[in-house]
């Protein structure tokens, strides 16, 4: 029988009520490498990792069986060109299986949830944290299939939202509450399940928050017309994202540059574009800035994907947030086209 390694977080917590799911959890740090953690109907059990395949205890429902791989946490280029088909979708929130059944519908996965979209090019805009009860599974997916995807010739490029900020510098008010189990049973707080220290937290900080392919840049909420008075490149704003993502909210605003970054402004919060606060002029400005012709925002929710200054800026958080249907972007040799939740592809 294992030995369970000492939780080194925390306060001694009682078994929650209910009976939940939840993991895997993989920590890194030199005592409890080798091990995963499992919530099997609200109770704590753990795993050896054996050649890197993780294999969840009898009787604890679908969790992921993930296989970790070397190289995880590697930063990926953040420009791309010549790519032939691109699909993106944003804030997903935890809503796995309306993710799921959106990417079957349009063959960017098969029935057994395996990358079909060949050398094409998948971006999520963010927010995958909070709100919704599969965040987990949501990530373990895409660890995966960002793998798959490489391997096919094509690539996952999952972008940093505000709400993985959030999370991953303590800010829980949007945590779902069977998280709040697992925290209890695990004896650590909900952030510290994605500290540096493990591998989805790892995988994470590796991430960009902007990424160019084509004439197309995606971020999760938008550039504002301040970006190009800091005169910024999409780089530079990667590593300062990288590299301060642990920072307490006091010590970004305190900064004048993070503060901007982080907040308000910031191309994981602005909202400009959905309250007639530019005028097409200076939406204008931006696109040459960033020498491309489309920009591709989730955080502000719509019923459907949209285009707005026509089509110069396209909003892709469909709402899937709410657990019950979404959109994603589809674009096929330059053409824009809503992927509807039935599997149904209308021109942009």
């Amino acid at each position: 029988m294992l030995a369970l390694p000492l939780i080194a977080h925390g306060a001694d917590a009682p078994a929650p009520q209910g009976s939940i799911h939840d993991g895997p959890y993989v920590f890194l740090n030199k005592q409890e490498q080798g091990f995963a953690y499992w919530i099997c109907h609200s109770a704590l059990k753990l795993t050896a990792i054996n050649h890197a395949q993780l294999v969840r205890p009898t009787d604890c429902g679908s969790l992921p069986e993930p296989k970790l791989y070397q190289g995880a946490a590697n930063v990926a280029a953040d420009t791309f060109t010549k790519v032939s088909k691109i699909v993106a979708l944003s804030d997903v929130h935890g809503q796995f299986d309306v993710m799921i059944s959106l990417l079957k519908a349009h063959h960017i996965i098969d029935d057994q949830h395996h990358w079909s979209f060949g050398d094409g090019h998948m971006v999520i805009n963010g927010d995958m944290f909070d709100r919704g009860h599969q965040v987990n599974e949501v990530l373990w997916f895409l660890y995966r299939l960002e793998k798959e995807a490489q391997a096919a010739g094509g690539r996952l490029h999952l972008l940093m939202g505000n709400h993985e900020q959030m999370v991953l510098r303590g800010d829980l008010r949007y945590v779902n509450e069977r998280y709040q189990v697992s925290a209890q049973l695990l004896q650590r707080r909900y952030d510290a399940l994605y500290h540096h220290e493990t591998e989805i937290g790892q995988w994470l900080r590796s991430k960009h928050t902007l990424v160019k392919i084509n004439n197309l840049l995606f971020m999760h909420a938008g550039i504002s017309p301040e970006w190009l008075t800091r005169k910024l490149t999409i780089s530079q704003a990667n590593q300062l994202f990288r590299d301060h993502v642990d920072a307490t909210k006091t010590e970004l605003k305190q900064d004048d540059l993070l503060n901007f970054l982080f907040f308000a402004n910031g191309p994981t919060w602005y909202r400009g574009y959905f309250k007639d606060a530019l005028t097409e002029e200076q939406v204008d400005d931006i696109l040459r800035y960033f020498k491309v012709e489309h920009l591709v925002v989730g955080h502000t929710s719509q019923e459907q994907v949209l285009g707005l200054y026509h089509n110069k800026i396209i909003a892709i958080d469909s709402s899937i947030k709410k657990g019950k249907t979404g959109e994603l972007l589809l674009i096929d040799n330059h053409k824009l086209k809503r992927g509807l939740f039935n599997g149904e592809q209308i021109a942009l």
